[in-house]
């Protein structure tokens, strides 16, 4: 028995990689909960579906939905949010993981397109998914789990889009928390740091930045999707447990919580 059975997380940025919403998605299954994934490659999507079902006999819709700049991308939210209720009738958990940015360009070079993939993929998306997931949210006094980074808390060189996405995600966030309370849904934002794929790609291609980052984490190593990142949000998400909503959580290296 694990603690969600019979619950129902729509996580963002869930498609098979190595990635902190496949890590979550996997932490979730392991409690038994079913669950929503959606991100940009299909392909990815269906292959955690099927590892995802295969091994923790969950439930798993697999949902192609990609916020951009263009008037449809409030709709693919919207049918997402409604396939979701279709197949599960019900939404316990949001985690607004995904996010997508034009990283390594300086603001000066930055351009009103690479400043929007930052905007739309993360804070758009995170709004969009927030709205209309509300009333099932509601209904089952559930969780929001948000997204936001130390690019923005620190200032990162060469994330400007990402950073002001990130910091617009936490603002976002403590005032659902605010309004959303009465409701007894409970609203946190994480800001992690862990081993990843694109985290990989940014130690090839900036190793001294790599370096420095990694020298700041005092257990000298970056957190895992599943075990660290993953099980915080399973903790957050758990229905014995309300940590102090709006506040904002940052894990490095399996440090645990720090408010």
């Amino acid at each position: 028995m694990g603690i969600f059975d019979g619950k129902v997380a729509l996580i963002t940025g869930g498609g098979k990689a190595k990635s902190i919403g496949y890590g979550i998605a996997v932490a979730y299954a392991k409690e038994g909960a079913n669950l929503v994934i959606t991100g940009r490659n299909e392909q990815k999507l269906l292959d955690a579906k099927e590892e995802l079902e295969s091994l923790y006999g969950i439930k798993v819709l697999a949902l192609q939905a990609d916020v951009t700049p263009d008037e449809e991308s409030e709709e693919v939210v919207k049918r997402t949010v409604q396939k979701a209720i279709e197949t599960f009738g019900r939404i316990d958990i949001l985690i607004n993981n995904a996010q997508a940015s034009a990283s390594g360009i300086p603001l000066s070079m930055q351009t009103k397109d690479h400043f929007d993939l930052g905007i739309y993929s993360g804070l758009y998306a995170t709004f969009y998914y927030m709205r209309e997931c509300y009333p099932y949210l509601k209904e089952t006094q559930g969780t929001v789990i948000n997204f936001a980074s130390g690019a923005g808390l620190f200032g990162n060189a060469g994330q400007c889009s990402y950073a002001a996405a990130k910091e617009g995600i936490r603002g976002l966030s403590r005032v659902a928390a605010t309004e959303w309370g009465k409701d007894n849904i409970n609203v946190n934002i994480v800001c992690p740091l862990a081993m990843t794929s694109q985290l990989e790609n940014f130690k090839m291609s900036y190793p001294e930045a790599y370096e420095k980052n990694l020298r700041a984490v005092p257990m000298g190593r970056f957190g895992d999707p599943e075990k660290d990142i993953g099980r915080v949000c399973v903790l957050l998400g758990s229905p014995d447990f309300k940590y102090m909503s709006g506040e904002t959580i940052t894990l490095e290296g399996g440090m645990g919580l720090r408010p």
